[in-house]
């Protein structure tokens, strides 16, 4: 069976809605939610038990920005990645009869260097009060999760989206 992990995520810019510009509202879109359409275009018509293929597992990975709603900060990245969201939800129905699992990841703050590309490096520090377990996720907690969602142990999860977000 064949695997994809749909790990694309830009934020460009953080900021309020109204002083973003459209360049980089589309290349947000483009990035989280355009590529990542695409990539499970391509592992569908590779994966899919109707088209000859051996099945397989699709893992994308969202945000919790995408329930929290990112305002006035990632707007933007929020909604992107909600769409993410539903193409989980909409693939996994389309995609199962053929073979394929879909699910997704839902991180919260983890420790990566989103947030000093955008110039808030201090963020993580800022929000982690918000945290009920009081401490920052790790990219190697992620990794275990998407880990898991790819293996038989989680054979019969279609359309799950797991928060990974201590709580927040």
């Amino acid at each position: 069976p064949g695997a994809l992990v749909n790990n694309a995520g830009v934020i460009v810019k953080a900021g309020k809605l109204d002083a973003l510009d459209a360049a980089t509202i589309r290349r947000v879109l483009d990035v989280n939610v355009v590529a990542t359409l695409l990539c499970a275009q391509q592992a569908a018509r590779r994966m899919s038990t109707r088209r000859g293929g051996a099945g397989g597992v699709i893992v994308n990975v969202s945000s919790v920005a995408a329930v929290l709603g990112g305002a006035n900060q990632w707007l933007h990245y929020a909604a992107a990645k909600g769409g993410v969201n539903t193409l989980t939800l909409g693939l996994a129905k389309e995609l199962a009869p053929e073979g394929i699992r879909v699910n997704a990841v839902m991180p919260g703050l983890i420790d990566t260097e989103i947030h000093a590309e955008v110039g808030m490096a201090d963020r993580l520090q800022k929000v982690l009060p918000q945290v009920p377990m009081g401490r920052i996720g790790t990219p190697l907690e992620c990794a275990e999760a998407i880990l898991w969602l790819m293996s038989g142990e989680a054979a019969y999860m279609v359309g799950g989206i797991l928060p990974l977000s201590g709580g927040r």
